[in-house]
Protein backbone atom coordinates (compact mmCIF):
# COMPACT_ATOMS: atom_id res chain seq x y z
CA UNK A 1 0.00 0.00 0.00
CA UNK A 2 1.02 3.73 -0.76
CA UNK A 3 2.22 4.85 2.42
CA UNK A 4 1.06 8.65 1.87
CA UNK A 5 -2.68 7.70 0.15
CA UNK A 6 -5.46 9.03 2.44
CA UNK A 7 -7.60 6.54 3.91
CA UNK A 8 -11.44 7.59 3.02
CA UNK A 9 -12.61 4.55 3.87
CA UNK A 10 -12.45 2.28 7.47
CA UNK A 11 -13.35 -1.54 7.52
CA UNK A 12 -13.71 -3.62 10.20
CA UNK A 13 -13.92 -6.97 11.16
CA UNK A 14 -17.14 -8.41 13.04
CA UNK A 15 -16.39 -10.99 15.04
CA UNK A 16 -14.00 -9.86 18.50
CA UNK A 17 -13.36 -7.71 16.68
CA UNK A 18 -16.46 -4.91 17.23
CA UNK A 19 -18.52 -7.51 19.30
CA UNK A 20 -16.94 -9.37 21.89
CA UNK A 21 -17.42 -12.77 20.09
CA UNK A 22 -15.35 -15.18 22.48
CA UNK A 23 -17.32 -13.53 25.39
CA UNK A 24 -20.58 -14.26 24.28
CA UNK A 25 -19.56 -18.09 22.84
CA UNK A 26 -18.10 -18.87 26.94
CA UNK A 27 -21.14 -17.12 28.25
CA UNK A 28 -23.61 -19.45 26.11
CA UNK A 29 -21.33 -22.72 26.74
CA UNK A 30 -21.94 -22.04 30.07
CA UNK A 31 -25.72 -21.73 30.27
CA UNK A 32 -25.90 -24.63 28.31
CA UNK A 33 -23.87 -26.72 30.76
CA UNK A 34 -25.98 -25.63 33.49
CA UNK A 35 -29.28 -26.44 31.67
CA UNK A 36 -28.12 -29.97 30.62
CA UNK A 37 -27.59 -32.05 33.23
CA UNK A 38 -25.50 -35.57 33.54
CA UNK A 39 -21.56 -35.86 32.66
CA UNK A 40 -22.17 -32.49 30.58
CA UNK A 41 -23.01 -30.50 32.99
CA UNK A 42 -20.49 -31.92 35.27
CA UNK A 43 -17.20 -31.44 33.42
CA UNK A 44 -15.44 -28.44 34.15
CA UNK A 45 -16.74 -25.65 32.50
CA UNK A 46 -13.34 -23.69 31.30
CA UNK A 47 -12.42 -26.80 29.55
CA UNK A 48 -15.81 -27.13 27.65
CA UNK A 49 -15.37 -23.35 26.68
CA UNK A 50 -11.83 -24.00 24.95
CA UNK A 51 -13.27 -27.34 23.15
CA UNK A 52 -15.63 -25.54 22.01
CA UNK A 53 -13.34 -22.70 20.67
CA UNK A 54 -11.69 -25.52 19.19
CA UNK A 55 -14.59 -26.90 17.25
CA UNK A 56 -15.61 -23.89 16.04
CA UNK A 57 -11.99 -23.16 14.53
CA UNK A 58 -12.27 -26.25 12.57
CA UNK A 59 -15.71 -26.75 11.42
CA UNK A 60 -16.45 -23.20 10.82
CA UNK A 61 -13.15 -23.14 8.55
CA UNK A 62 -14.75 -26.08 6.59
CA UNK A 63 -17.63 -24.14 5.73
CA UNK A 64 -15.93 -21.30 5.00
CA UNK A 65 -13.89 -23.75 2.21
CA UNK A 66 -17.02 -24.99 1.26
CA UNK A 67 -16.35 -28.23 2.52
CA UNK A 68 -19.73 -27.91 4.55
CA UNK A 69 -22.79 -26.33 4.36
CA UNK A 70 -23.54 -23.47 6.92
CA UNK A 71 -26.04 -25.72 8.36
CA UNK A 72 -23.52 -28.65 8.21
CA UNK A 73 -20.89 -26.66 10.29
CA UNK A 74 -23.44 -26.58 12.61
CA UNK A 75 -24.38 -30.43 13.22
CA UNK A 76 -20.56 -30.89 13.25
CA UNK A 77 -19.43 -28.75 16.06
CA UNK A 78 -23.01 -30.27 18.07
CA UNK A 79 -21.61 -33.66 17.81
CA UNK A 80 -18.47 -33.55 18.69
CA UNK A 81 -18.82 -31.34 21.63
CA UNK A 82 -22.04 -33.53 22.92
CA UNK A 83 -20.29 -36.94 21.98
CA UNK A 84 -17.13 -37.17 25.04
CA UNK A 85 -20.22 -37.64 27.18
CA UNK A 86 -22.07 -40.24 25.29
CA UNK A 87 -24.34 -38.29 23.89
CA UNK A 88 -25.32 -39.00 20.38
CA UNK A 89 -27.58 -37.04 18.17
CA UNK A 90 -28.94 -37.24 14.50
CA UNK A 91 -28.55 -34.21 12.36
CA UNK A 92 -31.77 -32.97 13.48
CA UNK A 93 -30.99 -33.63 16.86
CA UNK A 94 -27.83 -31.69 16.29
CA UNK A 95 -29.32 -28.40 14.90
CA UNK A 96 -31.36 -28.36 17.78
CA UNK A 97 -29.12 -28.74 20.46
CA UNK A 98 -27.31 -25.70 18.24
CA UNK A 99 -30.53 -23.38 18.12
CA UNK A 100 -30.61 -23.75 22.02
CA UNK A 101 -27.51 -22.63 22.04
CA UNK A 102 -27.76 -19.87 20.09
CA UNK A 103 -30.60 -18.48 21.98
CA UNK A 104 -27.69 -17.78 25.06
CA UNK A 105 -25.15 -16.52 22.77
CA UNK A 106 -27.47 -14.08 20.94
CA UNK A 107 -28.41 -12.96 24.43
CA UNK A 108 -25.06 -12.28 25.24
CA UNK A 109 -24.01 -10.32 22.18
CA UNK A 110 -22.13 -6.93 23.63
CA UNK A 111 -20.05 -4.71 21.59
CA UNK A 112 -16.15 -3.84 23.13
CA UNK A 113 -16.55 -0.90 25.14
CA UNK A 114 -13.81 0.81 23.13
CA UNK A 115 -16.17 0.21 20.03
CA UNK A 116 -18.66 3.21 20.39
CA UNK A 117 -15.83 5.87 21.27
CA UNK A 118 -13.79 4.97 18.79
CA UNK A 119 -16.69 4.74 15.60
CA UNK A 120 -17.24 8.21 16.82
CA UNK A 121 -13.82 9.54 16.46
CA UNK A 122 -13.40 8.59 12.58
CA UNK A 123 -14.78 12.20 11.44
CA UNK A 124 -15.36 12.69 7.67
CA UNK A 125 -14.42 8.35 6.92
CA UNK A 126 -17.39 6.07 5.82
CA UNK A 127 -17.07 2.84 7.51
CA UNK A 128 -17.96 -0.61 6.64
CA UNK A 129 -17.62 -4.49 7.68
CA UNK A 130 -15.78 -7.37 6.00
CA UNK A 131 -16.81 -10.71 7.84
CA UNK A 132 -16.60 -14.24 7.00
CA UNK A 133 -19.51 -15.43 7.74
CA UNK A 134 -23.14 -15.51 6.88
CA UNK A 135 -24.74 -12.34 5.30
CA UNK A 136 -28.41 -12.70 7.29
CA UNK A 137 -26.63 -13.95 10.72
CA UNK A 138 -24.02 -11.14 10.52
CA UNK A 139 -26.74 -8.83 9.58
CA UNK A 140 -28.97 -10.18 12.86
CA UNK A 141 -26.15 -9.08 15.05
CA UNK A 142 -25.16 -5.57 13.59
CA UNK A 143 -28.51 -4.96 14.27
CA UNK A 144 -28.90 -6.71 18.02
CA UNK A 145 -25.94 -5.02 18.95
CA UNK A 146 -27.27 -1.41 17.59
CA UNK A 147 -24.79 -0.89 14.95
CA UNK A 148 -26.65 -1.29 11.58
CA UNK A 149 -28.16 2.06 11.90
CA UNK A 150 -25.24 3.73 13.76
CA UNK A 151 -23.34 3.24 10.57
CA UNK A 152 -26.13 3.47 8.43
CA UNK A 153 -24.60 0.16 6.65
CA UNK A 154 -26.50 -1.82 3.97
CA UNK A 155 -25.56 -5.27 2.17
CA UNK A 156 -23.05 -5.98 -0.69
CA UNK A 157 -24.37 -8.53 -2.61
CA UNK A 158 -22.68 -11.31 -5.01
CA UNK A 159 -23.41 -8.97 -8.24
CA UNK A 160 -21.47 -6.12 -6.68
CA UNK A 161 -25.17 -4.77 -6.38
CA UNK A 162 -26.23 -2.74 -3.08
CA UNK A 163 -29.40 -3.37 -1.32
CA UNK A 164 -29.87 0.34 -0.01
CA UNK A 165 -27.01 2.65 -2.22
CA UNK A 166 -28.47 5.68 -0.29
CA UNK A 167 -26.72 4.49 3.28
CA UNK A 168 -22.96 5.17 3.40
CA UNK A 169 -22.26 2.17 5.19
CA UNK A 170 -21.02 -1.43 3.45
CA UNK A 171 -21.37 -5.02 4.72
CA UNK A 172 -19.54 -7.57 2.54
CA UNK A 173 -20.06 -11.05 4.11
CA UNK A 174 -18.25 -13.88 2.67
CA UNK A 175 -21.05 -15.79 3.20
CA UNK A 176 -23.25 -13.98 0.24
CA UNK A 177 -20.14 -13.38 -2.01
CA UNK A 178 -18.44 -16.82 -2.03
CA UNK A 179 -14.82 -15.42 -1.54
CA UNK A 180 -13.17 -16.02 2.17
CA UNK A 181 -10.79 -13.73 3.87
CA UNK A 182 -7.47 -13.20 3.20
CA UNK A 183 -8.46 -13.58 -0.40
CA UNK A 184 -7.83 -10.62 -1.90
CA UNK A 185 -11.02 -10.01 -3.89
CA UNK A 186 -13.37 -9.82 -1.09
CA UNK A 187 -11.01 -6.83 0.35
CA UNK A 188 -11.34 -5.37 -3.57
CA UNK A 189 -14.86 -6.48 -3.50
CA UNK A 190 -15.67 -4.01 -0.23
CA UNK A 191 -13.07 -1.19 -2.40
CA UNK A 192 -15.49 -1.45 -5.23
CA UNK A 193 -18.54 -1.31 -3.28
CA UNK A 194 -17.15 2.04 -1.49
CA UNK A 195 -16.39 3.39 -5.30
CA UNK A 196 -12.39 3.95 -3.94
CA UNK A 197 -9.04 2.55 -4.16
CA UNK A 198 -7.87 -0.44 -2.07
CA UNK A 199 -4.96 2.17 -1.13
CA UNK A 200 -7.47 4.53 0.26
CA UNK A 201 -9.05 1.70 2.89
CA UNK A 202 -8.22 0.77 6.54
CA UNK A 203 -9.21 -2.31 7.44
CA UNK A 204 -8.78 -3.72 10.93
CA UNK A 205 -9.08 -7.04 12.32
CA UNK A 206 -8.29 -9.29 14.97
CA UNK A 207 -6.56 -12.07 13.05
CA UNK A 208 -3.16 -11.38 11.96
CA UNK A 209 -3.31 -13.60 8.40
CA UNK A 210 -6.86 -13.04 7.72
CA UNK A 211 -7.59 -9.34 8.87
CA UNK A 212 -4.43 -7.48 8.81
CA UNK A 213 -1.65 -9.62 6.39
CA UNK A 214 -4.73 -10.29 4.20
CA UNK A 215 -5.62 -6.58 3.92
CA UNK A 216 -1.98 -5.46 3.76
CA UNK A 217 -1.77 -7.97 0.27
CA UNK A 218 -4.75 -6.73 -0.83
CA UNK A 219 -3.37 -3.09 -1.01
CA UNK A 220 -5.06 -1.20 1.85
CA UNK A 221 -3.78 -0.46 5.36
CA UNK A 222 -3.94 -3.67 7.10
CA UNK A 223 -4.27 -3.29 11.17
CA UNK A 224 -4.11 -5.77 13.78
CA UNK A 225 -5.79 -5.30 16.67
CA UNK A 226 -4.15 -7.39 19.30
CA UNK A 227 -6.23 -6.76 22.06
CA UNK A 228 -4.39 -9.64 24.00
CA UNK A 229 -4.23 -13.49 24.59
CA UNK A 230 -6.79 -13.30 27.63
CA UNK A 231 -9.12 -11.41 25.42
CA UNK A 232 -9.05 -12.94 21.95
CA UNK A 233 -6.93 -16.24 21.45
CA UNK A 234 -4.44 -16.24 18.42
CA UNK A 235 -4.58 -18.99 16.24
CA UNK A 236 -3.40 -18.31 12.82
CA UNK A 237 0.08 -16.84 13.25
CA UNK A 238 3.00 -17.42 14.55
CA UNK A 239 5.30 -14.66 16.30
CA UNK A 240 7.38 -12.46 14.16
CA UNK A 241 5.45 -12.94 11.02
CA UNK A 242 3.78 -9.44 10.53
CA UNK A 243 4.96 -7.21 7.83
CA UNK A 244 6.56 -4.24 8.61
CA UNK A 245 3.65 -2.34 7.19
CA UNK A 246 1.11 -4.39 9.17
CA UNK A 247 0.69 -1.54 12.39
CA UNK A 248 -1.07 -3.44 15.37
CA UNK A 249 -2.48 -1.61 18.42
CA UNK A 250 -4.26 -2.82 21.38
CA UNK A 251 -7.38 -1.01 21.39
CA UNK A 252 -9.71 0.59 19.10
CA UNK A 253 -9.29 4.11 20.94
CA UNK A 254 -5.88 4.39 19.30
CA UNK A 255 -6.66 3.90 15.76
CA UNK A 256 -8.30 7.65 14.69
CA UNK A 257 -4.54 8.57 16.21
CA UNK A 258 -3.18 5.53 14.12
CA UNK A 259 -5.10 6.61 10.69
CA UNK A 260 -4.72 10.67 11.43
Amino acid sequence: MNAAARIEVVLFDLDDTLMAHTRAVDEAIALAQATAGGAFAADDTAAVQRRWARLEEVHYTRYLTGELTYLGQRVARARDLLAPYGIDVDDAEALGWFERYLVGYRDAWRLFDDVLPALDALHGLRVGIITNGDLEFQTDKLRRIDLWDRLDLTAVRADGSIDEPARRGRVIASGELGITKPDPRIFHAAARAFDVAPAHCAYVGDRVRTDAVGAHDAGMLGIWLDRGRDRNPITDHAEGDVPSGVPSIPGLLALPALLA
